[in-house]
């Protein structure tokens, strides 16, 4: 799923030509929520009650209607190569999140990813420059992490309430509330757009949505938050391709350098717990008469 996600800046990018940032949530998640709100009756398990209802609806506002906000604004105001990099950051900052909220503990090697992303996030945004381009880069950038604090209410609001509703029908609701956020402020504006664009959103809404925000419950609801959030990992350098592929976008030392960093951080954070050996026990022959 992180393969299929590893897209979606460049993606932006592309539909930027085309919609403004809320345009482009607007449709995408009001997409995903009909989608979803369409197969309601047959979508297994429970939905959510009472005050998970409210939960639901405010993880919605946060994850499906301020967090893309904040990704499309800073893909537009820099380069998707850059900014497709950074998604490294957002599994450290949604360990720390489980860290204080859930009380997950995290290992010493995690720790060390999450200083080799930061890392790799300097690289990236150049910030040794001097020349205003390389400010204007930071300051999208910076953009663009912030909205990782948001993305990451998706699993420290949601996990709690796995045990007792369905993981498709818990981002049904959220997509519902998200997408009452999005109308409410840019309202509902289609747009004349190539074919190709309008396949880019329903590969967003149903994909990358719809199926990928689902399943990444399915993933949280059977293990440690900060462990499935690594997995974000896979991103960064299919993203820096395909930026680099589909839209042409020039590669730099410090792109490769970065990512250079960020990989070696996976390697270190994804290494499999061993073991401590149990201490041989010696013992001598019994002689039998």
């Amino acid at each position: 799923m992180n393969l299929l996600w590893a897209g979606t800046v460049s993606m932006y990018k592309y539909l930027g030509a085309f919609l403004g940032d809320g345009a482009i949530a607007t449709i995408r998640f009001g997409f995903a929520a009909i989608c979803l709100g369409v197969l309601w009756p047959w979508l297994p398990g429970k939905g959510p009650r009472g005050k998970d209802i409210l939960r639901a609806l405010v993880m919605g506002v946060i994850v499906f209607c301020i967090s893309p906000r904040l990704q499309i604004a800073g893909v537009h105001r820099g380069q998707a190569g850059d900014t497709s990099l950074l998604i490294a950051l957002e599994p450290l900052i949604v360990a720390l999140g489980a860290a204080l909220f859930l009380k997950e503990k995290i290992l010493p090697r995690r720790w060390w990813g999450f200083g080799l992303g930061i890392l790799g996030m300097t690289l990236i945004s150049q910030i040794w420059r001097d020349d205003v381009q390389a400010l204007k880069g930071l300051v999208a950038n910076l953009i663009f992490v912030s909205s990782f604090v948001c993305e990451a209410a998706f699993s420290l609001i949601g996990k709690p309430m796995l045990d007792r509703v369905s993981p498709l029908k818990l981002v049904a609701v959220g997509l519902l509330g998200g997408t009452i956020a999005n109308v409410s402020i840019s309202g509902v504006h289609l747009h004349t757009m190539p074919l190709q664009a309008w396949l880019v959103l329903a590969y967003l809404g149903i994909i990358c949505t719809a199926v990928g925000y689902a399943l990444w419950y399915f993933a949280i609801e059977r293990a440690a938050v900060n462990l499935v959030g690594l997995t974000v990992f896979a991103q960064p350098v299919a993203g820096l391709l395909l930026a680099a592929v589909w839209l042409g976008e020039p590669l730099h030392w410090s792109q490769c350098w970065g990512s250079v960093a960020i990989i070696v951080g996976l390697i270190i954070g994804l290494r499999p717990q061993t073991a401590a050996r149990a201490p041989a026990v010696l013992t001598e022959p019994v002689e039998v008469e």
